[in-house]
């Protein structure tokens, strides 16, 4: 009902405006019009006709909004309102010694558009601050919440936002984290991060496009799976040229943890005191680890560097060297852990058959 009611608004508006714009026309352009009055109601039905396009965008435009505010939750849009109130006052305090000035009459125009220019740029500052600190302003708004008290007490500690970089999003391995619900906090996307994705899923080189389109992919999956936490963030630093000092500005900026697998990028951010996140230390600390003596079941897929070894691999990908085991290559066995290794490049575990072991 009330998608028609809006459609129907605009189709009688301007079929209005459509049919007392006859009167508009010069005297005499009317007075060689020998019927006015089929001139008036061709041009409310056309005016009308443009009405219902701008009732069918409108309504549109109403539906989705409606939808995107249902999804937001409510400390969003409390916080968002208050950036927004706080951004015009802010605004109104600093233009108006401008109204007092004497300006001339012909830049006497210059008023109102500073004063809109200036509302608009302060609004959109202070909707930007309340999606960054948002949390803040509800403890401001209500300091007798219990988080406020734990804070106070110091019994809990602020969850730092998140922020993601282009090779974690690639990585995909995120996507599960999140699922885990190990990961606490707002998860922030930078807006230049969002442009080296597209960048690169429009490069004319195949690898590059694949890269970036998975990347488009797996954000547009964990934003549908977790909107109250995925924040784009519209931060920008056009003076910063690349995306990796942008993302430790941005750390710094608002106090944030960088997530991230890029083995660089962690030094660098550490070196500025930037908290990190490597998701490939949390792969390579959550591996498990086999002492002699433990078993684990192996298949042999290939022969080793000695000729009685057999060389197979574990589902992290760890590399397993079983001692008589070139007869067993092709098969899949029960092994002996009998000592592990960390080098350079990674774990090597060492294994025997039951039955070598025995012996």
């Amino acid at each position: 009902m009330l998608d028609a009611i809006i459609i129907l608004l605009f189709i009688f508006a301007l079929a209005g405006v459509g049919f007392d714009s006859v009167d508009l026309l010069p005297e005499p352009v009317r007075l060689q019009i020998s019927n006015v009055e089929a001139l008036r109601w061709l041009a409310a039905g056309f005016t009308s006709i443009i009405g219902l396009a701008i009732g069918l965008v409108a309504q549109t435009t109403y539906r989705r909004l409606e939808k995107r505010i249902r999804e937001t939750p409510i400390e969003t849009i409390l916080t968002r309102a208050v950036g927004l109130v706080i951004g015009l006052l802010i605004a109104n305090l600093m233009l108006a010694p401008i109204f007092l000035l004497p300006i001339p009459g012909e830049f006497s125009f210059l008023k109102p558009t500073l004063a809109i220019f200036g509302s608009v740029i302060f609004a959109f500052l202070g909707i930007s601050l309340a999606d960054t600190h948002g949390r803040t302003f509800l403890r401001l708004i209500n300091p007798n919440s219990l988080e406020t008290m734990l804070l106070a007490e110091g019994t809990l500690t602020p969850v730092a936002p998140k922020i993601l970089d282009t090779s974690c999003i690639i990585d995909g391995r995120i996507e599960q984290l999140l699922g885990t619900g190990f990961i606490e906090g707002q998860i922030l996307v930078p807006q230049f991060v969002l442009a080296e994705l597209q960048q690169l899923a429009d490069a004319s080189n195949d690898q590059k496009r694949v890269r970036g389109r998975r990347g488009l992919d797996i954000l547009g999956r964990i934003q549908e799976a977790f909107p109250e936490r995925i924040v784009i963030h519209s931060a920008d630093y056009d003076d910063i040229p690349t995306v990796d000092a942008k993302l430790v500005h941005l750390g710094q900026e608002i106090n944030g943890t960088l997530l991230t697998n890029d083995y660089n990028l962690s030094k660098v951010a550490n070196l500025q005191k930037v908290a990190i996140l490597n998701v490939n230390d949390l792969a390579q600390a959550i591996r498990p680890i086999y002492l002699p003596g433990d078993t684990l079941d192996l298949k042999i897929l290939k022969q080793g560097k000695e000729p009685a070894q057999g060389i197979g691999y574990l589902e992290d990908g760890t590399m397993v060297v079983v001692e008589e085991g070139r007869e067993y290559v092709g098969t899949e066995l029960r092994v002996v852990v009998t000592s592990a290794l960390q080098t350079a490049a990674g774990r090597m575990i060492f294994a025997k058959p039951p039955s070598i072991l025995a012996s």
